[in-house]
């Protein structure tokens, strides 16, 4: 079920904290700057709203984390092969986050490739702990200066949100970018090393 922006507004207005904490679970960033909109204009508390938002958050992230975590022994151990996810991947994958975790959550929480990540993570079977304490670093941050760009600039909702997507398929690309010139100066050393 989606909502409209007019129905999200409305939703918030009535039942106010109620539907902030479950529509955060599912649709983070704009809703955060939305929540900032309206506390700036005395609908929610500020920091009250923070802390759900936040709260919010990592649960999500945890939603994102058991599909993952849950689903690698009976979706991706049986039928996994059929779409290129072999048991020496999923090996790559839990060596990748035993000594990357940190750094690639982080990484995945600041772009537009985060929900892919949580659940890498569970299907690597990240140790739950650490899992959220590597998403509430920055989860933190964000959500504060997502609130902050409401609260401020929350009548150019759209503007922001276009922009958002912009600045995460931007850093998306780049990555690729990175990676792909990586991997040729790689190869290209390769042949010249015989």
């Amino acid at each position: 079920m989606t909502f409209s922006f007019a129905q999200i507004i409305n939703l918030l207005v009535v039942y106010k904290y109620l539907f902030l904490f479950p529509i955060t679970v599912f649709e983070g960033p704009i809703v955060t700057i939305i929540a900032g909109f309206l506390s700036s204009i005395g609908i929610f508390n500020f920091f009250l709203a923070y802390i759900v938002i936040v709260v919010g958050d990592l649960v999500g992230d945890c939603f994102y984390y058991s599909i993952g975590r849950f689903g690698r022994k009976g979706f991706l151990e049986r039928w996994g092969h059929y779409i290129g996810i072999t048991p020496e991947r999923i090996s790559n994958l839990e060596s990748h986050f035993d000594k990357h975790s940190g750094k690639t959550l982080i990484i995945g929480k600041l772009t537009a490739v985060g929900a892919i990540l949580l659940v890498a993570a569970g299907v690597a079977k990240m140790p739950l702990g650490k899992f959220i304490w590597y998403n509430f670093l920055p989860t933190v941050p964000k959500s504060f200066i997502l609130l902050l760009i409401g609260y401020y600039f929350g009548q150019a909702y759209l503007t922001w949100d276009k922009y958002l997507k912009y600045t995460a398929l931007s850093t998306i690309g780049l990555l690729i970018l990175v990676v792909a010139v990586y991997f040729l100066i790689k190869k290209i050393r390769s042949r010249y090393e015989y």
